[in-house]
């Protein structure tokens, strides 16, 4: 069991015994009452979303799931690849499953598996990523607004706009959540 107050987004919950992962969440702390956890999840099985409103004292249940640390080693035309660090267990995972992951996914960096049954339910991104900036276009020196900025494109082919001052093959720093640029990394 889970108290609604610490939902946080990934979580894995039980609804009348299917699984759902929690894509979103939002606290509400109205002046009178009680504080709330709004929780959109998605379903394991076929993909519906629900949204559901949670008191945060009240207790849902949680799917039992594992965790397993496993880096990513390549796309096929149908399948993520990953290897259990550990164990050297391989794990294939449907594209169609998890399309939204496709650009935060880098060959050989190790990413948290979410596994419920068997089956990996999840990939857990990390908060901020750097990537390397692949297509950039160039400015001239005058072009300049304050807050100016460009769209790059990064070698997963993600799209983030950045300031006018970051050129092609300098590293970035992403939120990936919101997918905007953070700073610039000096590697």
């Amino acid at each position: 069991m889970i108290r609604g107050g610490d939902i946080v987004k990934g979580s894995c919950l039980l609804q009348k015994g299917q699984p759902y992962i929690v894509v979103e969440r939002e606290f509400h702390n109205p002046g009178k009452g009680t504080a709330i956890a709004r929780v959109k999840m998605k379903s394991i099985k076929d993909g519906t979303v629900q949204t559901l409103t949670i008191p945060t004292q009240q207790e849902v249940e949680d799917a039992q799931v594992d965790t397993h640390a496993c880096q990513y080693q390549y796309t096929d035309q149908d399948n993520y690849h990953f290897m259990d660090n550990e164990t050297y267990d391989q794990y294939e995972v449907p594209i169609s499953d998890m399309e939204d992951k496709k650009y935060y996914l880098k060959e050989g960096e190790v990413y948290e598996l979410t596994i419920w049954e068997g089956k990996v339910i999840d990939i857990r991104i990390p908060y901020k990523i750097v990537f390397t900036v692949a297509e950039s276009e160039n400015y001239v020196k005058g072009d300049t607004v304050s807050g100016a900025t460009k769209p790059i494109i990064t070698e997963t082919g993600l799209t983030v706009r950045v300031p006018l001052f970051i050129k092609q093959d300098e590293k970035i720093l992403v939120n990936t959540e919101t997918n905007e640029y953070v700073e610039r990394v000096n590697s």
